[in-house]
C-alpha cells in the first residue's frame, strides 16, 4: 500500500489520504470500527502512524474515539443534526463571506477563483466517480475556508475552523449521488462574484441561499 505514495511523504500523511480515500470510495462506511491492529495488518504499516492518522481524521469530525472501543468512522448526521448545523452556519458564514467582500485582494480572489474552477469541474463527477467526489470535497472545504481566513476577524475565523469538521462530515456523508454539486457550483460563483466586486451585502445573502439550498438538498427538500 505504501509503495504508491512517495518515499518522501510521511507514513503517518499517506495513512490520512488512505483512510480519508477509502470513507469518500465508500469502502468504509459511516460507523464501521476502526480496529488498528487489523488496519495495521491490512495496511502493512506500523500502529504509530495509524493513530497519529486516526487522530487526525477524528479532529476533522470524520472518525470518533470512544473509550475502551477505539475509533470508527463517524456515523450519518440525523435529520436534527443536519439542522443545527445547518442553523450554526448561517450565523457564522454569511457574516464571514460580508467581511471577506471587504477585504479582498487580488491574491485572495485568485485563490478563491481558483476554488470555484476546480469545483465546477468536478460536478459532473462528483456523484458518479471516487476522484470526481474527491475533487468536489476538496475544492468545496478549500474555499469556505479561504472566506473564513479573508474575514479579518480571528475569532470568528477560529469559530468557523471548530465548525468546519462537521462541516467536512456533512460533505462527505452526501455520498455519490447527493452530493449536490451541479446546483452548488453556481452558488459558489454567485457568492465569488459578490465578493469580488466588493457588495459585502451580496456576498452575504448568496452565502445563506447556498447554505439553505446544500441542506435543503441533503435531506431531499
Amino acid at each position: 500500500m505504501t509503495d504508491r505514495k512517495s518515499a518522501r511523504q510521511p507514513i503517518a500523511d499517506q495513512m490520512y489520504d488512505v483512510l480519508l480515500h477509502q470513507f469518500m470510495s465508500g469502502e468504509r462506511g459511516a460507523g464501521e470500527s476502526l480496529n488498528i491492529g487489523a488496519l495495521s495488518r491490512e495496511l502493512d504499516v506500523s500502529q504509530t502512524p495509524l493513530r497519529e492518522a486516526l487522530a487526525r481524521l477524528e479532529y476533522t469530525g470524520l472518525v470518533q474515539r470512544e473509550a475502551l472501543r477505539g475509533y470508527r468512522v463517524a456515523p450519518m448526521m440525523t435529520r436534527a443534526e443536519v439542522e443545527q448545523l445547518k442553523d450554526a452556519r448561517l450565523m457564522l458564514e454569511p457574516r464571514l463571506a460580508h467581511d471577506a467582500a471587504l477585504r479582498a485582494t487580488p491574491e485572495f480572489l485568485a485563490a478563491l477563483q481558483d476554488s470555484v474552477d476546480e469545483f465546477e469541474r468536478s460536478a459532473d463527477a462528483a456523484d458518479s466517480e471516487t476522484e470526481g467526489f474527491d475533487m468536489y470535497w476538496r475544492s468545496d472545504n478549500l474555499f469556505h475556508t479561504l472566506i473564513a481566513e479573508q474575514s479579518g476577524n480571528q475569532f470568528l475565523a477560529l469559530a468557523y475552523a471548530a465548525l468546519s469538521g462537521q462541516i467536512q462530515r456533512f460533505r462527505l456523508f452526501s455520498k455519490f449521488g447527493r452530493t449536490g454539486a451541479r446546483q452548488a457550483a453556481p452558488e459558489h460563483a454567485a457568492i465569488f462574484q459578490a465578493i469580488a466586486t466588493g457588495d459585502a451585502d451580496a456576498a452575504a445573502e448568496a452565502m445563506r441561499l447556498h447554505i439553505l439550498g446544500a441542506t435543503g438538498r441533503l435531506l431531499g427538500s
